[in-house]
């Protein structure tokens, strides 16, 4: 653990906003709140699209075109799941930042899956131009999935670790 990352979690966790939010009855489940629609918002629109390329439910609309529709919302989404979970980080960061399961989430599998996530929005356009969708969207889409299922697996066990010392 770098010294610099530990001294910045203490002073983070110190202000004023994050103690208010770890000490408040309400904040903190409100952020937590927050935090969750965010991520519902943002990873429902990622899986339409995900199962869309993948050939799944309804075909009133190509790849493409749901791309472009959600490309707001999803990224609304985004920009309120960072939010609320840099609010909840700051509440907690020292522990946080020796917690192994959030260091594989923020840390290897959520620059994974953004990076993904970019690259399938970026091509989805030319991957589901057509009802089929080419063997490269489905492939990408399958596999934006399976980093989101690790992301949410690694955020779920977050708390395990925070039970058993990290």
């Amino acid at each position: 653990m770098s010294a610099a990352l530990m001294a910045f979690a203490k002073w983070l966790q110190g202000t004023g906003w994050a103690t208010w939010i770890s000490g408040s009855t309400w904040a903190y489940p409100f952020v937590q709140l927050t935090h969750f629609f965010g991520l519902s918002l943002w990873i429902g629109t990622n899986l339409a699209l995900d199962f869309r390329l993948l050939g799944l439910g309804r075909k009133r609309l190509t790849g493409a075109d749901l791309s472009r529709n959600l490309f707001a919302w999803n990224w609304a989404g985004f920009a309120i799941a960072v939010c609320g979970g840099f609010m909840l980080f700051s509440a907690s960061a020292t522990k946080y930042v020796i917690n192994p399961a959030f260091l594989i989430k923020v840390g290897i599998l959520v620059p994974c899956a953004l990076i993904v996530h970019i690259i399938v929005q970026q091509n989805a356009k030319i991957w589901g131009a057509t009802a089929d969708t080419l063997r490269i969207g489905k492939y990408m889409g399958l596999v934006e999935i399976i980093l989101w299922i690790g992301v949410v697996t690694a955020a779920v066990s977050i708390p395990t670790f925070e039970i058993f010392g990290s």
